[in-house]
């Protein structure tokens, strides 16, 4: 069971890795899939809300909220995240530039370059 925190920063984490190129049909079942799986309805209006407050800031905005939430978090854990943005990213057969620019800075972050990078090259 995850915590309501937890719920947030996994919908607000991949919500704003898909709007940051334009989210787009596959990608908007992929999140209502996931609010689903994790009973993170609210969690996941939240998140949207987070985005639409403005859209042109909205990654960078996202990046300094998840920062402070993540850094207490245990590097497995900030892996465990970052992998599955890279494995939700890779449902549809490719991560874009933008996308992939967008998660080396969030490993970067949070000190797992290392464990990406071993993910993209599986």
């Amino acid at each position: 069971m995850r915590s309501q925190e937890e719920k947030k920063v996994y919908m607000l984490l991949k919500s704003v890795i898909f709007y940051y190129h334009g989210l787009d049909e596959a990608e908007r079942i992929d999140l209502e899939k996931t609010a689903e799986s994790l009973n993170a309805h609210e969690e996941y209006k939240w998140a949207l809300r987070f985005i639409e407050e403005d859209y042109i800031t909205s990654f960078e905005r996202a990046r300094e909220y998840l920062n402070e939430i993540i850094a207490d978090y245990p590097k497995d854990k900030r892996t465990e995240l970052i992998n599955m943005v890279w494995q939700s990213n890779n449902l549809k057969g490719y991560v874009t530039e933008m996308e992939a620019t967008a998660m080396l800075k969030l490993a970067k972050d949070w000190n797992v370059q290392k464990e990406l990078i071993e993910l993209v090259m599986k």
